[in-house]
């Protein structure tokens, strides 16, 4: 059996579709079971579509989760807890909240799969590291060997919080059961469309470039011109990719930079979408709104040289590729 948290959600969602399929991973072990409980809060009454393709063997809420735990009433093998389930409104001001909900929640089910030897593979944030604004070497505030954490906001405090608790854990003991922590950078595809405002970039550039042919970006700011704030894109068909891979490498731990390892300005990724559709660039550029600069994360880009050293192959989408796939998915495929 395997739990995921935050599985109605957009990366969870996507996760159980690849367990299920295990795409790209055909010779995996077979003694991986692919029976699957999702956890997740669907009260918001829209993001139950994630799921509706998709078999899963039972559904529980997080208050269950955690009560099967306190009164150990999980009596049968889990093989790994993925572990997607945050609040990832990076606007939330609730620190009480943010902190129960990203931390201690997280630090229970950690406790929990090391007394009962569960792999757990966790959602961790590229917020952890804020905003760079030393142009001339931006790439090193993304490495995660560096020690260069600034988040902006409780977000990614709360974040942060939990992967210095499993690096603490991790250097205590080598006997520990496996534990990933995975610092997804700026992810986009398929499965978002319920996170408003907080969906990519990409879907609302591509709903505004429908609506009126027009995409609104951002002036510049942080020493960036208009647009060309830059972020790492990653697709999240890889970003499951790298799950899975943790999954069947059972022996690997650590902390992990999860992007392509390259970044791209919004004014590209504008273009991109402007070409997909056929339709000749027009963008206007906008000032932040009230509160917004001072935790705007203007720069991204992944140093996945780590991830790589533990023998991670596979490539990833480039923005023309990943927007592609993305935009004949949610608009249907371009008629040649």
């Amino acid at each position: 059996m395997i739990i995921v948290t935050g599985a109605a959600g957009f990366i969870g969602s996507n996760l159980i579709r690849g367990i299920r399929t295990l795409k790209g991973f055909e010779s995996h072990p077979p003694q991986i079971k692919k029976n699957i409980i999702a956890v997740d809060d669907l009260t918001e009454g829209t993001k139950f579509n994630n799921l509706s393709n998709y078999d899963i063997d039972d559904y529980w809420d997080k208050d269950l989760l955690l009560k099967n735990i306190e009164e150990d009433r999980i009596n049968f093998k889990v093989d790994c807890v993925f572990h997607q389930g945050a609040c990832t409104d990076t606007q939330e001001r609730d620190e009480y909240y943010m902190i129960e909900n990203n931390y201690r929640y997280s630090v229970t089910l950690f406790e929990w799969c090391q007394q009962k030897k569960i792999p757990f593979i966790y959602a961790s944030s590229a917020a952890i590291y804020g905003s760079n604004t030393d142009l001339s070497e931006p790439k090193s505030v993304f490495n995660d060997k560096h020690n260069s954490y600034k988040p902006l906001n409780i977000y990614g405090h709360s974040k942060l919080l939990f992967d210095k608790y499993v690096s603490k854990k991790l250097s205590l003991s080598k006997k520990i059961s496996q534990v990933v922590g995975l610092r997804y950078f700026n992810v986009y595809g398929p499965g978002e469309s319920h996170k408003g405002n907080m969906a990519s970039v990409i879907y609302h550039f591509n709903k505004q470039a429908l609506k009126d042919g027009e995409i609104q970006l951002f002036k510049g700011s942080h020493g960036w011109e208009d647009g060309e704030h830059r972020r790492d894109f990653v697709y999240v068909e890889d970003v499951v990719s790298v799950n899975l891979w943790f999954l069947i490498n059972k022996g690997v731990s650590g902390i992990y930079n999860v992007g392509t390892g390259n970044q791209w300005s919004f004014n590209e990724v504008a273009d991109e979408i402007f070409k997909w559709h056929g339709i000749k660039p027009n963008k206007k550029y906008i000032s932040f709104p009230e509160g917004l600069e001072s935790t705007y994360q203007a720069y991204t880009q992944a140093n996945i040289d780590k991830l790589k050293g533990m023998g991670y192959e596979q490539e990833f989408k480039n923005i023309e590729q990943g927007i592609k796939k993305y935009l004949d998915y949610i608009n249907g495929p371009k008629k040649s």
